[in-house]
């Protein structure tokens, strides 16, 4: 019978910065610890959906501006029907928090209702947001500082990659950790922003409200007169809806969440949706009031701040600072929930599986640096401009948005004809009885109709503008996701048991030990070699005659009886002759028979060191890689110095 034991292996050593960096090892018992309440749970998820009001009406502005100041008036109008679009997605989303509890938004709803397909295109979509939220909302905030410091335009590529890296390191830290650091500015920025738009209302309604004056570059388009009117209307308004970005983060995350998490999870959306709408608004209707215009030097929110307070004035520097705080830690949405999106992918198979791994803080270390790492490319790329990033960012969160409601639609529908107490289990959740479905599915029928036309409207007119980039990059996903499912599958085909029946034993074992000369690394692997086979082979190969003469005489006397082979290379080929020789060996296999190559291999005493060494050992291990039914084992030999 076999024997299984269990050993309790004691804590791990870590080193001594990275235990400061990050902090000390989380145990897995640990997990249900780490969740986090609503009032940090919005700090966590809500804050890249409340960082867009500072840069939505500046996208709805520099679209009308195509005509002149006096298309801004239709700005309002478009602030409230994006907030009515609003509406119907935040229900959409309550809806989908209660329906599938365990999380995974658009991707679990569309693998759920819709199939395959959609799901990977879901996945695909979500994982591309999820970087360019990191991107657009770093360069973002950036630009609230250099709008107030204009000397510090120069170096905002650096500066961004500054806060990419913090951001990293604060998230390696853990998901409570993180929620926790960032809860203070987000609730300064909602506070600073209510007291700011409060004031700015009240002066207007005392006399007292001035206007925007000293913009510096303002935005100029290429648009035309004749492009105005209804087209122009529905461009403006899909910039503005860029306002709606991240509200799926709260249906992705929702294991984060303390219990009951659906609940906790619903509350908070409402409480995000209720506050955006009313920053929203209030920031276009001012923007309005004041006759504010669209800058490449200044945002909204810094000409609103000089109108209420007073350019450089303290409150007004507050405001530009929480704006770029909460610009920056909008970031942390998708630092919570793009390794947890990338985790369910993997645990799909369709994405590496290294992104399932939790790390010492019960964090997806892997999904977390592979963020960071995109997203500091599309940095260094579009040099942290977020007027340029913007159109590739909408494409993606508007065709998740379809899919979700779309694959909710589909829920429904499959409800219908349940009696009440009937339960169905679906992969992702189950389905039960629904007395309204009805207008339950009406009301993801129609958000799922607005959020693909907007979608379309993005891709038609921002097309030119990079929209293209999305455009391919999702399909591209997506095929190498399928890709990536294949390799898994063919994977887990070769390594089932099923139908396996036993090994076949092993009747003969040929050891080759590859030697660059007779030295003390070199007898230690011929010492190991021996005690896994008496059948022992010596390969060396000579590309000096001299030096072959020496390696003969030191042979006689340290060779121990084992059999040596001299491999000629007089054009002074050195790896390439010891695979072809040990190809050859390995085609004459006999069925029961395994080959292993013994690499004999120095380790120095520091790891500089190892650069002014061949690394033979390393490039023979690549080329043998390859080869079936050979074994390759290192036998390191330490080097110390006296």
């Amino acid at each position: 019978m076999s024997q299984i034991t269990v050993h309790t292996p004691r804590n791990a050593k870590r080193n001594p910065f990275m235990r400061w960096l990050i902090g000390k090892p989380l145990p897995t018992a640990e997990a249900h610890h780490q969740t986090i309440s609503k009032k940090v749970g919005l700090a966590v998820f809500a804050s890249d959906a409340l960082s867009s009001t500072a840069y939505a009406t500046d996208q709805i502005l520099i679209v009308l501006a195509a005509v002149g100041a006096a298309a801004y008036i239709y700005s309002i109008e478009i602030a409230i029907a994006i907030v009515v679009l609003l509406a119907i997605v935040t229900i959409s989303y309550q809806q989908t928090i209660h329906a599938y509890p365990s999380g995974g938004g658009a991707y679990i709803v569309s693998r759920d209702n819709l199939g395959e397909n959609p799901a990977q295109v879901a996945g695909a979509a979500l994982l591309v947001d999820y970087i360019l939220t990191v991107a657009v909302s770093i360069s973002a905030g950036v630009y609230q500082i250099t709008s107030a410091f204009p000397e510090l335009h120069d170096y905002k590529v650096w500066l961004a990659l500054g806060f990419i890296l913090i951001m990293t390191i604060i998230n390696l830290r853990g998901v409570k950790e993180s929620g926790l650091a960032f809860a203070v500015p987000t609730y300064f920025f909602v506070g600073a922003t209510l007291l700011t738009l409060g004031l700015g209302f009240f002066q207007y309604f005392t006399g007292t409200l001035s206007e925007v004056e000293g913009v510096l570059e303002p935005i100029h388009t290429t648009e035309t007169l004749e492009q105005a009117g209804l087209f122009l209307i529905l461009r403006a308004f899909s910039s503005g809806c860029t306002a709606l970005t991240g509200v799926e983060a709260i249906s992705n995350g929702i294991q984060a969440f303390k219990e009951p998490k659906s609940r906790n999870a619903g509350i908070t959306l409402m409480w995000m949706s209720a506050i955006l709408s009313t920053i929203f608004l209030s920031v276009t209707i001012l923007a309005e009031l004041t006759h504010a215009i669209p800058s490449h030097r200044e945002s909204i929110f810094s000409q609103l701040g000089r109108v209420i307070y007073g350019a450089g004035t303290l409150p007004y520097l507050a405001l530009l600072g929480s704006t770029m705080l909460i610009l920056i830690m909008a970031a942390n949405t998708a630092y919570a929930d793009f390794p947890r999106l990338a985790a369910l992918i993997a645990a799909d198979g369709f994405v590496p599986k290294q992104l399932t791994y939790r790390g010492s803080r019960l964090v997806f270390s892997y999904g977390i640096i592979t963020l960071a790492v995109v997203a500091s490319l599309l940095i260094v790329i579009f040099q942290a401009e977020e007027t340029r990033l913007i159109p590739l960012y909408a494409i993606g969160v508007f065709l998740s948005f379809t899919l979700s409601q779309s694959g909710m639609a589909v829920h429904w529908w499959r409800s219908r004809n349940l009696k009440p107490g009937e339960k169905i289990p679906t992969l992702g959740s189950e389905l039960h009885y629904q007395p309204n479905w009805r207008w339950k599915l009406a009301l993801n029928v129609v958000g799922a109709t607005l959020c693909f036309i907007i979608m379309c409207i993005f891709a038609v007119t921002k097309f030119a503008d990079g929209a293209w980039v999305v455009v391919i990059v999702i399909p591209t996903l997506v095929f190498i996701f399928f890709g990536i499912h294949r390799h898994y599958q063919r994977v887990a085909k070769q390594l089932s048991l099923d139908k396996f029946g036993a090994p076949t034993r092993i009747r003969r074992h040929r050891v080759i030990v590859p030697l660059g000369g007779i030295h003390r690394g070199g007898l230690e692997a011929l010492n190991y070699a021996r005690a896994l086979s008496p059948d022992v082979t010596a390969v060396h190969v000579a590309l000096d005659p001299a030096e072959e003469q020496k390696l003969r005489a030191k042979w006689e006397k340290w060779g121990d009886g084992l059999r040596l082979v001299i491999i000629p290379s007089p054009y002074r080929a050195l790896v390439e002759p010891l695979l072809d020789y040990i190809r050859s060996v390995a085609a004459q296999r006999q069925p029961g028979e395994i080959l292993t190559v013994v690499v004999p291999e120095f380790v120095p005493e520091r790891p500089w060191h190892a650069f002014l060494h061949m690394q033979t050992a390393f490039m023979l291990q690549i080329g043998l890689l390859g080869l079936r039914h050979v074994v390759i084992t290192e036998v390191p030999y330490q080097i110390q110095h006296d």
